[in-house]
């Protein structure tokens, strides 16, 4: 349940029109009160005789009594409390209960016999909206300091009494939220998504790896948005706005939106401390490592960064796993615009979603995130990706490593009580399942094929091998779908040299390995990656004599990802 202090007002008949009225869609239903100050106060929606002007004197009575030069200039206040899709429809019984109990909250009405007069209309199912005068019985201003703080935390107890979906209590480091204005907006422009969220969007993955003012401004001239930067007497830049060329306001005029005002740490002082990279080894001065030859080297590097982050994140400094955690952000756009169709929705939502676990009121200590924003950088010039071949599995190999790196993020703020944070964090590791499963597939059901028609002997020494790095884990894996991919991985990795028991003790030795549902699944691209074999299988030649006589015949069909074992952590 969502309180919502909006914008003081001068005038209250203005409000109770378009509460009473049909909406910017006609989406107002049946609008009516469901209580008031008094319980009696006359409702122009359910009774004809009754007008919204009777209804306005009557909140107005105690502001009409004040000399003219005693009356507040802003003198309505307003409150909409929403329900979450997911909560039952509420009697207005109970919305009117609610907002006798918000009223009181935010010090609107007190229940000390001279508060303020206010009502709360209902015109659709999910929500109530509380007008009110700033004027209260005895002539006073009523004590509604902080009164968005006092409203929420007023419902976080509601939704347990009633049962309704918990909302993770704020910190104050969120990002602005769309304003039905601009949602409505959106919607008759025929926009995916409201101006606001897409400029978002469009600076944080221009931010993505960016070393410098002058790179992330032509970045985002890049990306087709109007820039307006403003700058002090002496030349010095203070900040920019932004603006998308066909977002016009009624005067024909570009929609600017400061950096500030689109996520707190979108402010141009907050994105220079990003360019900072003073590191213990490394002077702010030191340049970025070239861009990789092409996606797939780009994303094994993405892959590494990632691993190395979750064991920081896990023992580090608030401080520092706070700048890499809001690095790990940088990565998820850097890799939701370069990858291929079949996973870009997902990661894209990952991204969008995850941008809430990237700020708290811990300070990120920036510059040890390099190696991270170096891979979101690596990401953004090594070009877009294919969905097949190494491109598409090392994506898949990313991903995989990504959905740990967030679910220690997870972790972390969990243990913080950072509770939207955790609730972002997790929301965004279950779009990397789904991303994961679409870009593994292929690469995994190659690497089945593979194993089914490895020599017995050679899957024998290979379960061998298994049973010796991991004795408590191995029937597990044996009995895996999945086991089958991770013989062929052990044999790749023996072919190339390595000894496939040391590198399953130091795979196996990583964290979150046991609660993995598909322990293969993430031992094979550990192994793949250590061992820096390629990750996509068909380049690579079959492990028997008789390969090209075997590969003629008739081989069970690879399960797919809903049967065989899959990212479900």
């Amino acid at each position: 349940m969502i309180p919502r202090i909006h914008r003081q007002g001068s005038k209250t008949l203005g409000l109770l029109n378009y509460l009473y009225g049909k909406g910017t869609h006609e989406e107002h239903i049946d609008p009516h009160l469901v209580a008031s100050f008094d319980g009696m106060a006359p409702d122009p929606g359910r009774d004809p005789s009754v007008t919204k002007e009777d209804l306005q004197h009557l909140l107005d009575q105690p502001l009409a009594l004040l000399e003219p030069d005693q009356r507040p200039d802003e003198h309505v206040w307003h409150c909409s409390v929403r329900a979450a899709p997911d909560d039952p429809i509420l009697s207005d019984e109970q919305w009117g209960d609610i907002a006798r109990r918000v009223v009181a909250a935010t010090g609107i009405d007190p229940s000390d016999g001279a508060g303020c007069r206010w009502a709360a209309v209902r015109h659709a199912d999910d929500h109530i909206h509380i007008i009110a005068t700033l004027v209260r019985e005895d002539g006073r201003r009523p004590d509604h300091h902080r009164s968005g703080k006092r409203a929420q935390a007023e419902c976080r107890l509601i939704e347990k009494e009633l049962g309704l979906h918990q909302v993770s209590p704020g910190d104050g480091t969120a990002a602005k939220r769309t304003t039905s204005a601009e949602r409505h907006k959106a919607e008759r422009e025929g926009r995916q998504q409201p101006a606001r969220d897409e400029l978002r969007e469009t600076v944080r993955r221009a931010v993505a790896g960016a070393t410098s003012e002058g790179e992330f401004f032509d970045r985002l001239a890049a990306a087709g948005l109007l820039i307006r930067k403003r700058a002090a007497p002496s030349g010095d830049l203070l900040g920019y706005k932004v603006a998308l060329p066909d977002n016009r306001n009624g005067d024909k005029e570009p929609v600017f939106y400061a950096g500030s005002t689109l996520s707190p740490d979108l402010s141009l002082p907050r994105i220079r401390k990003r360019f900072t990279v003073d590191t213990p080894n490394r002077g702010t001065d030191a340049p970025f490592a070239e861009a990789p030859n092409g996606p797939a080297t780009a994303r094994r590097r993405t892959a590494t960064a990632a691993w190395q982050a979750v064991l920081v994140i896990d023992n580090g400094e608030d401080g520092r796993v706070a700048a890499r955690i809001s690095a790990a952000g940088e990565i998820l756009d850097a890799l939701a615009k370069t990858s291929a169709a079949h996973t870009r929705t997902e990661l894209r939502q990952a991204a969008a979603v995850f941008e809430r676990a990237t700020r708290s009121h811990v300070r990120a200590e920036h510059g040890h995130d390099r190696a991270l924003r170096q891979a979101a950088r690596d990401l953004i010039y090594s070009g877009p990706a294919l969905g097949r071949g190494e491109d598409g599995a090392t994506t898949a190999m990313a991903i995989d490593m990504l959905f740990f790196l967030v679910t220690a993020a997870a972790h972390w703020h969990a243990k913080k009580e950072h509770a939207q944070q955790a609730a972002a964090a997790r929301q965004a590791a279950e779009h990397l399942r789904t991303a994961y499963r679409a870009a593994a597939d292929v690469p995994l059901s190659v690497l089945y094929q593979r194993g089914r028609r490895l020599s017995q002997p050679l899957r024998h020494k290979q379960a061998a091998h298994l049973r010796a790095a991991v004795p408590e884990l191995a029937e597990q894996i044996l009995a895996e779908p999945g086991w089958h991919a991770l013989a062929a991985t052990l044999a790749d990795t023996e072919s190339a040299g390595h000894d496939p028991a040391t590198l399953l003790t130091e795979a196996a030795e990583r964290r979150e390995l046991g609660t993995a549902d598909s322990i293969s699944d993430v031992l094979v691209w550990r192994l793949r990656r250590i061992a820096d074999l390629p990750a996509d299988a068909t380049t690579m030649p079959d492990h028997t004599p008789y390969a090209a006589k075997r590969s003629r015949r008739a081989v069970p069909p690879a399960p797919s990802r809903d049967n065989r074992s899959s990212q479900t952590r």
